[in-house]
């Protein structure tokens, strides 16, 4: 797809891989509506923008079915919608005891509940050829301790990208996934930052992230998953989950300490 003059809704976009990808799609000539929950940031990005009177703002305060509907009418007649980009998503880094029931609604219905009703309201918007873009995480792919809730979240995403896009096959409604690694974003704490370097876990710039689905909607690619290990660990995870188990179970500790933030000193 050539992205110049296509209308996009980017979810998220006030977070980091949101920002990064509205530079991104604004540099190829999109045309971007950036829906978030903070307008502050919204505005400021729209502002740094190329051609910042070719976007526009939509805010959110609690993605209600009001909320979805309106922001759906606002693509009808001659502005209808060609890239929907399902990108706004909340983590918790914790072990499950130390989540509250909040954390755990918070993250469901952040990561795959208002997607999946946002995309349905958006499925009569589409100019011919559309696109819906799922962004879900390499913990979807592997269940991971201390992130329990949120793999189960991205792993639904996942689920649905598939399914979706078997389900649209006819319609012209392509339906591509993507699976980025650890990306360095505001979204994690300085105890992910920590336990990434203990372990030595590689992780992307959201430049590199956004620079990379940018090039999944130009060739429409169906699923990507970022990083070779990753990629292998992945396929390791799918037919051997018992090696999984083992070599996860080896940082289990390491892992139990961050997430409890009992790690001090230079181990930190």
């Amino acid at each position: 797809m050539n992205l110049h003059d296509k209308s996009v809704l980017l979810t998220g976009a006030s977070g980091g891989i949101g920002q990064a990808l509205a530079h991104s799609l604004a540099q190829k000539g999109a045309r971007l509506c950036l829906v978030g929950r903070n307008e502050q940031a919204m505005t400021l990005l729209k502002g740094m923008l190329p051609y910042p009177e070719r976007h526009h703002i939509a805010l959110m305060n609690s993605y209600s079915d009001e909320e979805i509907v309106a922001l759906a009418d606002r693509f009808q007649g001659d502005n209808r919608l060609d890239i929907l980009i399902n990108n706004a998503g909340t983590t918790r880094f914790a072990l499950l005891e130390q989540q509250s029931f909040d954390d755990i609604r918070e993250q469901i219905r952040t990561n795959i509940e208002i997607p999946t009703l946002l995309t349905r309201a958006m499925l009569d918007k589409f100019n011919p050829q559309g696109i819906v873009l799922n962004i879900g995480s390499i913990f979807g792919e592997i269940g991971h301790p201390a992130w329990s809730v949120y793999s189960a979240t991205k792993a639904a995403t996942h689920r649905l990208s598939e399914a979706l896009g078997r389900e649209l096959k006819r319609s012209g409604i392509s339906v591509l996934y993507a699976a980025p690694r650890a990306t360095e974003t505001a979204l994690n704490s300085d105890e992910v930052y920590a336990l990434n370097r203990k372990l030595g876990n590689r992780s992307d710039s959201a430049q590199f992230v956004a620079d990379r689905l940018v090039q999944l909607l130009e060739t429409e690619q169906k699923r990507y998953r970022f990083g070779v290990m990753e990629r292998l660990f992945v396929k390791i995870n799918a037919w051997f989950p018992g090696l999984v188990d083992k070599a996860l179970g080896k940082k289990l500790s390491v892992i139990q300490s961050y997430a409890r933030g009992t790690v001090q000193g230079e181990d930190k």
